[in-house]
C-alpha cells in the first residue's frame, strides 16, 4: 500500500490485529475530536461509537438498539439514530449504503469519501481511502456534467481468511 491509500489495519479476521488497541485508539481520536470541536460526546455517543467498533463488520440500528436495550432502560430508535446522526456528522462513523449498516471511520477529521471492501462471507468491512479513485471519478462526472451529491464506492468479494477457507 502507498502513502495515498490507507485501510484499516487488521479488518479482516485472521489478520495479525489487537482489536483492544484498535478500540481504544479509535475512541481516543474521537474524544480528541470531538474536544477541538466543542462537540459533547455524550455517555450515550460513546456508547454507541463503542458498539460500532466492537468489531469490524457493519452494524444495524436495530443491532445497536437491541445491545443498548440491555444495558440500559429507555434506549429506543429516535436515541440511537440520534447517536448515529452525531458520529457521522462528525467524520467518526461510516454508512455502509448497501448494507443500511454503520462501520467506524479508520480516519476520522479528514475528509474523504467512502470507499470500502466487503466480505460476502464473514461482513467484515475495510475502508479504504484513494485519492485517486475520488479523482477519476470526479474527473468523469465533470466530463459528463453530473454533479455528485455523494460518494460511497462499495466492492464487495471475499477476504483472505473467507478465501482460504473456500480453498
Amino acid at each position: 500500500m502507498n502513502k495515498t491509500m490507507t485501510a484499516t489495519k487488521g479488518a479482516f479476521p485472521g489478520v495479525r490485529h489487537d482489536h483492544g488497541d484498535c478500540v481504544a485508539g479509535a475512541l481516543r481520536a474521537a474524544e480528541e475530536l470531538c474536544a477541538q470541536r466543542g462537540a459533547r460526546l455524550t455517555k450515550l455517543r460513546r456508547r454507541v461509537f463503542e458498539l460500532v467498533w466492537s468489531s469490524h463488520a457493519p452494524v444495524g440500528a436495530y443491532d445497536l438498539l437491541r445491545r443498548l436495550a440491555r444495558e440500559r432502560d429507555g434506549a429506543a430508535p429516535p436515541t440511537v439514530y440520534r447517536a448515529l446522526d452525531f458520529l457521522r456528522g462528525h467524520g467518526l462513523i461510516h454508512r455502509i449504503e448497501s448494507l443500511n449498516a454503520f462501520v467506524g471511520c479508520c480516519a476520522p477529521g479528514l475528509a474523504h469519501a467512502g470507499q470500502f471492501l466487503i466480505c460476502s462471507a464473514c461482513g467484515t468491512a475495510a475502508e479504504i481511502d484513494d485519492p485517486r479513485l475520488d479523482a477519476a471519478i470526479e474527473k468523469r462526472a465533470k466530463a459528463l456534467g453530473f454533479a455528485i451529491q455523494r460518494k460511497t464506492i462499495e466492492v464487495e468479494g471475499l477476504c483472505p481468511p473467507c478465501q482460504a477457507r473456500r480453498s
